[in-house]
Order: structure tokens, then C-alpha cells, then sequence
């Protein structure tokens, strides 16, 4: 249930602010009521807002009834009778300049008519939107932005913001289902509008997944959203448009013994080493790759541990990833041959493992479907079940929020969490298939 206040009601995410003239002031400005956007979507700092522009409403009504009754009073009472009894419009008007040239309404606009909103193109607010995004966002969160809210510019970029309409929506929505998941991965398709796209996808049958339609078009939404908080829509006309398509999870698949030995016994000269470290961690492959060797910590006779943590190379999923993992003896060895400082894996970027990793996949012929190198996090948590260990120990080790209680922020706050011999002796117990 949404904040009551005084004068002030929400549309959409923005609270607007309205309360109407008494009739004789009505009658000077020409306005029913005084209308005006708060520019907020928070209840508490629309309710100082309303105050202030309530304040002003008292003001202006004062005001311009005192100077009224002045000018009223000035004039020669018979003669402004008769004025206002045979001629009430030409005695109104005389009476509004009077006004105007005394200064009492130079407020009439902002508190008067609601002006037709200013035609701002789409195109324009799209940049300064994009500009804004890509110094809140991480790279890859950006990447997706960019290409979620580009695919809606290229359509509607010259279009005014207000021409915006909740059949633009549908049509949106109807023309991103049309789309070919080949057209990411071709040169050939990159700066080519949405249109063009789903021109060039007719050529194939298959459709880029719901679970990716829904992404852009939740993008595209909260770029909507920013110009209602931005004071340049009313409201988003796409969230009328419903979205009914179910979204069926394809989780990734977890590689058997087999499929580990195979991709092992590679002994592939840019992935061989990084691929142990996240098969005897769960790291996810951004932590590893951007691991430095200031993150190896030596704790005395519980050996080396891997420091997750944020670092000038990346930054962490969540809160949660931070955490500290026991280096597997097996690694161990293989990390002392690596680079003394700076980065582990210097050569290595996110982007380049998943694209060497699809490499392996193919010369080894591992073709099952959902086999992706993130699957790697999945044999290690697999492993750890199979140790007996509970659920919440393997939780901490992957930095994965803790599923220990149906109230996990009551249990976070009073557990201190598992011990380091705890940690040690878990990671210890998975054994690499040979």
C-alpha cells in the first residue's frame, strides 16, 4: 500500500502534486488547479516536496487575492460595476494584465496550464541514459544494456519521447521474439537495426530464448522508467504490455568423472592450469582470472588459501563471494608455476575462456548440451555433496548465500560461520578423476 500524502498521489513511479484554486482565484488564472510533478518516486522526500509546493500554493493564492481587492478598491466603484455586469470578460482580461504587469503572475505557467511536454527525441535521452549506465554497471552488465536499449534506439530513435505508445510496445515485443540467436556472433550483423535483424534472421528457424526476450525487454523497461523518474513521460507506456511467455530454466550441466578426465588428460596450454584451479575451488571464472598472487594467503599448517575478494582486476558477484577457499595440494604445486606477483593468469579474460573452452569442447567432442565452463563450479559443489558435507559449509566455500535457516539473515548475524580446519579439511577430500 503506497505512502498517503496531503495534495500528493503516485502515477507510475513519480509523485505528482495537485490541489485545486478556490473559484475566484480559479477565475484570475485561468487554471483549475495547480499541477506539478514532485520528480521523486521516494514517499519521504515527495512528502517535503508537497509541503514546500503547498506552501507556495498558499502563497500564491494569497497574494493574488490581495492585489485583486487593491485594484478593485483603485478603480471607480460604479463604473467597475457596471464593467463587471456588462462586459465580466473584457473586466477579467483588464484585470489579468494588471496582474501580469505587476508581477503577480509570472508564476501562471508553472502553476497554470500544463504545458505540452517539450519533443524530446529518443534518440537523445537514449545517450545520456547509456552514458549514465556504463558508469554504474560492470563491463559485461553494461555490454547488455547497451545491446538491449541499442535494439530498441534503432527503431525508435527518432521518434519523440511523448509519441511513445503501448502499441510500440507490442510491436517491440513481437519484433524481439523474431530474432535469430546467430545474429550476436556475426560481424556481419553488428550496427544493423532491429529491423534489419529480423529481416536477416527470417533466413533461419531458430529464436533467441525467452529467458533472453524477457532480459530486453526489462531493459528497455527501466530505460522507460528513467525518463517517467527523469520528468519526460507520465508514465512508461510499455508496462501495460504483458509479457506472458514462460520462462523455462536450462540450468547448466554438471560434468561426469569421464567428461573431467577427458578435458584433463587436454592438457590444453592456455586453459590446463586454470581449469584445476576452478574445478578444486568453484571459483566462478571472472574470480579466477582475475586472481593476483597478493590473494594467496599462508596460514601455518593449514597451508595456502585463495583470498576472494575485489581487486583492480575485477570486482565480485555479491557480498556473499567474498570469501577465503583452501588450496587443494593438487594446485598447490601447479600455482608455484605461475607468475611471483601481479596477476595469476595475465593472459586470461572471461571471454577468452569461454571462447577457448567451446574449442575444447568440440576437438574432444563433448556436445552435451548445457556442458559450458561454468560447469566447472558445478562438479565442485557436486563433489562436496558427496562428501556428506552440509549444505551451508559447501555454501561458504563457493560464496553462495547461506541456506542453513529459513531465516538466513537472523542466522548471518549470530554465525560466525565454519573454521578454517573445517575448510581445509573439506577441500582436501575431492579427489581430481584420472
Amino acid at each position: 500500500m503506497s505512502a498517503q500524502i496531503k495534495y500528493a498521489y503516485l502515477k507510475g513511479h513519480t509523485w505528482l502534486f495537485r490541489r485545486n484554486y478556490p473559484k475566484d482565484v480559479a477565475m484570475v488564472l485561468g487554471s483549475k488547479a495547480m499541477k506539478q510533478s514532485l520528480k521523486t518516486g521516494d514517499p519521504h522526500t515527495a512528502r517535503v516536496r508537497a509541503a514546500a509546493t503547498n506552501a507556495r500554493f498558499e502563497a500564491t493564492v494569497a497574494q493574488i487575492r490581495e492585489r485583486s481587492e487593491e485594484l478593485l478598491s483603485d478603480t471607480d466603484s460604479a463604473n467597475s460595476v457596471g464593467e463587471w455586469g456588462n462586459e465580466p470578460e473584457a473586466a477579467l482580461g483588464r484585470l489579468r494584465a494588471t496582474l501580469e504587469l505587476s508581477g503577480m503572475l509570472t508564476g501562471r505557467s508553472e502553476y497554470g496550464r500544463i504545458k505540452p511536454r517539450e519533443k524530446v527525441p529518443i534518440e537523445t535521452m537514449g545517450r545520456v541514459y547509456l552514458r549514465q549506465r556504463s558508469n554504474e554497471l560492470r563491463p559485461g552488465g553494461f555490454k547488455s544494456v547497451r545491446y538491449s536499449v541499442g535494439l530498441f534506439l534503432s527503431k525508435y530513435e527518432k521518434r519523440s519521447i511523448c509519441s511513445l505508445t503501448r502499441a510500440d510496445g507490442r510491436e517491440f515485443l513481437t519484433l524481439i521474439a523474431q530474432l535469430s540467436p546467430v545474429i550476436g556472433k556475426s560481424e556481419s550483423t553488428r550496427g544493423l537495426s532491429l529491423e534489419r535483424l529480423v529481416a536477416h534472421s527470417a533466413y533461419g528457424s531458430e529464436r533467441i530464448a525467452v529467458r533472453t526476450q524477457k532480459r530486453i525487454w526489462s531493459q528497455v523497461n527501466h530505460f522507460l522508467d528513467w525518463l517517467v523518474y527523469e520528468g519526460k513521460l507520465d508514465q512508461n507506456p510499455f508496462r501495460t504490455v504483458l509479457f506472458d511467455k514462460k520462462v523455462r530454466p536450462q540450468p547448466y550441466a554438471v560434468p561426469t568423472d569421464e567428461e573431467v578426465a577427458r578435458l584433463l588428460d587436454a592438457k590444453d596450454d592456455l586453459l590446463g592450469t586454470f581449469l584445476i584451479t576452478c574445478l578444486l575451488t568453484g571459483m566462478r571464472s571472472g574470480e579466477a582470472a582475475g586472481l593476483l598472487r597478493d590473494d594467496l594467503v599462508f596460514k601455518g599448517n593449514l597451508g595456502w588459501f585463495v583470498h576472494v575478494r575485489p581487486n583492480e582486476l575485477r570486482l565480485l558477484k555479491t557480498d556473499a563471494a567474498e570469501r577465503l577457499v583452501p588450496v587443494h595440494p593438487v594446485l598447490a604445486d601447479l600455482l608455484r608455476t605461475l607468475p611471483p606477483s601481479g596477476p595469476l593468469f595475465p593472459s586470461l579474460s572471461v571471454n577468452l575462456v569461454t571462447k577457448q573452452f567451446a574449442v575444447m569442447r568440440k576437438r574432444l567432442g563433448l556436445a552435451r548440451p548445457g556442458l559450458v565452463f561454468h560447469s566447472t563450479r558445478k562438479w565442485f559443489i557436486t563433489q562436496c555433496e558427496r562428501t556428506g558435507v552440509p549444505e551451508h559449509w559447501t555454501a561458504t566455500l563457493v560464496g553462495h548465500r547461506s541456506a542453513r535457516s529459513e531465516n538466513g539473515i537472523t542466522y548471518g548475524i549470530y554465525s560466525a560461520g565454519i573454521s578454517d580446519i573445517q575448510k581445509r579439511s573439506i577441500v582436501d577430500q575431492i579427489r581430481l578423476p584420472t
